[in-house]
């Protein structure tokens, strides 16, 4: 008898898959770390405001901080702890806070963490808005570095970049990823290349790795050396996109793709970076292009280009993986969420956020016109961002894995000494770019808590979640003042087990029901596919009430209309099928200020219609209006 053996299943077939996720996974998550050299270590130095002389041992204690603030910040922090604190394989800020989360609203200790963890989301949009645009500006200046007369060009150039990446998202994460990561492999093979040469040519460099250097630093420089630390911190804006991008990829091929690969090239190309100043201090203008012969730099520029693409999508990603855990624990309205991978439910394409995403991203660049001045709106968001996350860890780390408050303590001291130290350094950028990570945290933050609250008042005044669906058919079957008429009705309702307040409503006004009802709730599962035969949890209750659950997996469309007429016999052409819409009307309750109230009203009213997507014959479909005042 012969077996039949699948190609993915072969040793070759595992090592081609392998290696394929891996320039996938590098592609994704680690652009934006290896891309950073473009615009970091220039504008640590080459600061308006208080520039710092390039000599030797400035030189050394730059990159003294540098190496370390990589190793404790990227290695020790995200890399081998934080990325542990996943919840349900989805990371970043908001899944840890969701895991923190206190189920007792009156709780008031854990809602301060929570509002406090929101608060971190929020400012990684701004990052989110940022990074695409620094990243991209940053390598097409370079044309500027191999001839002046193409200046003009680099804004065009700039926006092209953007538009072309961000109408590349629609084919998905990972596929985006395997596209580039070969590039981006290539960048990383180049720039590490060219530190190792530098290096062989000044081995001095090496001795930043002593962290003797970064104090010395401090000492020489004092508030200059402060204010310099926020353009330092961009050597690991793409650290939060690690976590953020889990759900994607997974925790093991991001630590691994980091030890072997990312790490060792990145801490060779700062050091190569670090020679080359020490050598020639002018080269501080463009310190990666300079690295190379004047013949390989329009070729760098190009790849360069080309990198910086693929570094804008860990934050693209991130965002993209935010907004939907947004939706999912009821922070955002729902919106339209397209599934681009087969295997991994985590793989998300937003069309919306992806719209105003570009949209934000080139108006930024239209605004600042340099990566200059963009890297001054940069920084804060991120160091706010990560010192929330280190927060949120430690609380964590002690109530769910019961470690040692000695070892929680020393690990988020040390963390915490880095981070607010950049913090600190980064408060300065406020007047000159920082307001705007601070405009949008704001938006952001308050329109996440305005629906949160929004959403649990009209739970209250609708009354959902006050009677189950067996409670309902009991009194039902007892009550003979409903008439009952022929035909089949179908309300579809999100919470499972309870009665949609549209179906009270229409009882109250028509004291009429058919004569067969099915409350539907829509269950999309953790797996790709849902056989046929566990599609359907059916529950009959008295009165002929049934309480239906259609389950599908996260790349299947549901097709509610055709499953109930294929194993529960419901008559798509006669039936009904009603779909609750509330109307919101803000009246100045004390539980809202008033114009959140109205802001809620706002969004609710257009939030995306789950309906549009269960496939209903629109002809036969009935909107139950529902006006609540809150």
């Amino acid at each position: 008898m012969s077996t039949l053996v699948r190609p993915a299943e072969t040793a070759t077939g595992r090592a081609v898959g392998s290696i394929s996720f891996g320039l996938g996974a590098l592609g994704i998550v680690y652009g934006d770390l290896l891309t950073s050299p473009l615009y970091s270590i220039r504008e640590a130095f080459d600061n308006e405001q208080h520039p710092i002389a390039v000599e030797r041992a400035n030189v050394l204690g730059a990159m003294s901080i540098v190496v370390w603030t990589l190793l404790i910040v990227v290695a020790l922090k995200y890399v081998s702890l934080v990325m542990r604190a996943d919840n349900d394989g989805e990371g970043g800020i908001l899944a840890l806070t969701a895991l923190i989360a206190p189920r007792n609203r009156a709780a008031h200790r854990g809602r301060l963490l929570v509002l406090l963890g929101l608060f971190g989301t929020a400012l990684l949009y701004g990052d989110g808005m940022i990074t695409p645009s620094i990243s991209v500006l940053s390598a097409v200046e370079g044309l500027g570095v191999v001839n002046h007369h193409l200046q003009p060009a680099v804004i065009p150039l700039a926006i092209t970049v953007l538009v072309a990446l961000f109408a590349l998202q629609r084919i998905g994460t990972l596929k985006v990823g395997r596209l580039f990561g070969p590039v981006l492999l290539a960048w990383l093979i180049l720039s590490s290349t060219l530190g190792i040469a530098s290096l062989l040519q000044t081995p001095s460099a090496l001795q930043a790795i002593n962290p003797a250097w970064a104090v010395r630093y401090f000492t020489e420089n004092g508030f200059a050396a402060l204010y310099s630390m926020g353009s330092l911190f961009l050597v690991v804006t793409g650290a939060e996109a690690l976590y953020a991008d889990m759900g994607h990829l997974g925790r093991r091929p991001i630590a691994s793709l980091w030890w072997y690969l990312v790490m060792p090239a990145l801490l060779l190309t700062y050091l190569g970076i670090g020679a080359n100043l020490i050598r020639h201090p002018e080269h501080v203008r463009s310190p990666v292009f300079l690295l190379a012969p004047e013949a390989m730099r329009l070729p760098m520029v190009i790849l360069a280009t080309a990198a910086t693409v693929i570094a804008s999508q860990s934050l693209i990603s991130g965002v993209f993986s935010i907004t939907y855990q947004a939706s999912k624990f009821g922070y955002a309205p729902t919106t339209q969420v397209v599934y681009t991978s087969p295997s991994t439910r985590g793989q998300v394409y937003l069309p919306r956020t992806n719209l105003i995403l570009a949209i934000a991203c080139i108006a930024l660049i239209l605004v600042f016109r340099s990566s200059q001045h963009l890297a001054a709106a940069m920084g804060l968001s991120v160091t706010g961002t990560m010192l929330i996350t280190t927060v949120l860890f430690g609380v964590h780390a002690r109530r769910a894995w019961r470690w040692p408050a000695v070892l929680i303590g020393g690990l988020i001291a040390l963390v915490t000494t880095v981070e607010g130290a950049f913090l600190i350094a980064n408060l300065f950028k406020i007047p000159h770019g920082g307001w705007f990570t601070i405009a949008v945290a704001t938006v952001v933050f308050t329109l996440m808590t305005t629906w949160k609250t929004g959403r649990h008042l009209v739970k209250l005044r609708s009354g959902t979640g006050h009677l189950t669906i067996e409670q309902f058919a009991s009194q039902l079957a007892l009550d003979h003042k409903i008439r009952r008429v022929s035909g089949q009705a179908v309300y579809l309702f999100s919470q499972r087990g309870l009665v949609p307040p549209g179906l009270l409503t229409y009882l109250r006004a028509s004291t009429t029901l058919s004569e067969q009802v099915y409350v539907v709730t829509v269950a999309t599962e953790d797996h790709p596919h849902v056989l046929p035969v566990q599609r359907v949890e059916a529950t009959e209750h008295p009165a002929g009430i049934w309480e239906i659950v259609l389950h599908y997996g996260f790349m299947e469309e549901p097709a509610v209309a055709t499953d109930l007429e294929t194993h529960l016999s419901v008559d798509t052409d006669s039936a009904s099928y009603f779909v609750g819409r509330e109307t919101v009307k803000a009246e100045g309750h004390l539980a809202m200020a008033r114009w959140r109230e109205t802001l809620f009203a706002i969004m609710n009213r257009n939030a995306a219609d789950v309906s549009d997507s269960f496939r209903l014959p629109p002809e036969r479909v009935i909107e139950i209006g529902q006006r609540i005042r809150i």
